[in-house]
């Protein structure tokens, strides 16, 4: 029997190098999104670095409320929630040197009590019903929102003045109706949400260098009554 050799068969696949940058396709051009977006912080910086004394005089109050026993309680919702965690976090722990933790409380971040509240009372309890609970006069109340608009943050800044609460919004642009319901506010002219965002961290970030710098002067027994100032921003 004639037996056929078999014939070798070589199977060639297309160059991988070829999709590569530099190996003969370009690469794509950089998006002019990424750019803009630099862009858009850049512009909303300079405004936004006019009201750093807001952030200021937050930080030096925060210093005398939590050096006296006294506690914050900080709110938001979708990426202000995580801010206002940020924020709670840091004088938690720490922001750089090593202090004393501090009371601070990040509402949202309590899920079987927002939840149940959310499901017993509605949504626009969530935040106001924890504030009646944790918040004692002359507490501070800090609500973050980009729209300024949201209703469970608007029912906790009601709540905070009737506990006789120092109540903070921390927001887009003005007016806003949380801006008007606090008794001070910080509000960032920005284009867009992701800005807005943005210098909210830096807020976050201005209030606890203040804080820090404020707390030795204040453990140490200092009493100044002129960073008591509370006009509005």
């Amino acid at each position: 029997m004639t037996t056929t050799p078999r014939t070798k068969t070589t199977r060639t696949s297309a160059p991988h190098a070829a999709s590569k940058p530099g190996h003969g396709v370009r690469a794509a051009p950089v998006d002019g999104a990424v750019t803009a977006h630099c862009d858009a912080l850049s512009r909303a910086l300079v405004p936004f670095r006019a009201q750093a004394d807001t952030a200021r005089r937050w930080g030096e109050r925060l210093a005398r409320v939590l050096a006296g026993g006294g506690r914050l309680l900080a709110a938001g919702n979708g990426g202000s929630a995580a801010q206002a965690q940020h924020l709670t976090a840091e004088l938690v722990g720490r922001y750089r040197e090593d202090r004393p933790p501090f009371s601070a409380i990040a509402l949202h971040a309590d899920t079987s009590s927002t939840t149940a509240i959310a499901n017993d009372y509605g949504v626009d309890e969530v935040f106001a019903r924890q504030v009646r609970a944790h918040g004692r006069e002359g507490d501070v109340l800090m609500l973050l929102s980009t729209s300024g608009a949201s209703a469970n943050l608007l029912s906790a800044a009601e709540a905070g003045r009737e506990a006789g609460m120092s109540v903070w919004a921390l927001t887009g642009p003005a007016p806003n109706p949380l801006a008007a319901a606090g008794d001070e506010s910080l509000c960032v002219r920005a284009d867009t949400t992701a800005t807005v965002q943005e210098l909210h961290l830096v807020t976050v970030h201005m209030v606890c260098a203040a804080f820090d710098a404020a707390l030795e002067h204040v453990l140490e027994g200092g009493t100044d009554d002129a960073a008591d100032d509370t006009a509005d921003a």
